[in-house]
């Protein structure tokens, strides 16, 4: 086991363990909230090419996956009154802590992508799959405001595929040719402060 698997290991079961109240509260709410399941899987794309289920707590109707796209986009209409509570605070993406302790994604790395979307790499691109996902990344810091940058856009499938995911790609390249648990660490605090901010 190398040194970021032994870290994310300790720190993601520590989690799990210190936020169990808070996971069955969240859990309560969410299921008394709206019909559907507590937990949202949602298909991406992992290390090497290998698909998996990212877990998250629902934020929208249960229907959401076949009545609009993969990506938010601004103010989406399929976002519960709880799930857009949840989103502001980010405590939605608690549950991927389950994915860093079963060793498929990290607590920082390049935000795994859904299938549809990860057609459009270019070979140069493909090489961020060699990377194993995280929680979070240099990237989303930077577009943590994309689902209203996205709303403000005329044609938000194109300018994502065209704009905004290239670059994302962009920053996770350079963040894993200087990777290391210091990065990481800095990364993870200044996620934290983003979301303080929001």
């Amino acid at each position: 086991m190398d040194v970021k698997r032994a870290f994310d290991l300790f720190f993601a079961s520590l989690g799990l363990v210190v936020l169990s109240p808070l996971f069955l509260v969240l859990g309560i709410a969410v299921r008394l909230s709206s019909p559907g399941p507590v937990i949202f899987r949602s298909r991406r794309v992992g290390r090497f090419g290998k698909e998996f289920f990212l877990l998250k707590f629902r934020t929208m109707t249960k229907d959401a996956p076949q009545n609009g796209p993969a990506i938010t986009i601004g103010e989406d209409m399929r976002i519960t009154p709880l799930g857009a509570l949840l989103r502001r605070c980010k405590v939605d993406e608690l549950p991927q802590l389950v994915n860093v302790v079963r060793g498929e994604m990290s607590l920082v790395g390049p935000r795994p992508e859904v299938p549809e979307y990860v057609r459009f790499y270019t070979s140069e691109q493909r090489t961020v799959l060699d990377l194993v996902p995280g929680i979070t990344d240099p990237a989303s810091i930077k577009y943590a405001l994309e689902s209203h940058l996205l709303g403000k856009s005329r044609n938000p499938h194109s300018d994502y595929v065209n704009d905004i995911m290239p670059d994302k790609l962009r920053i996770n390249l350079g963040y894993a040719a200087r990777a290391n648990l210091r990065t990481d660490f800095l990364i993870i605090l200044k996620t934290l402060v983003r979301i303080i901010q929001r």
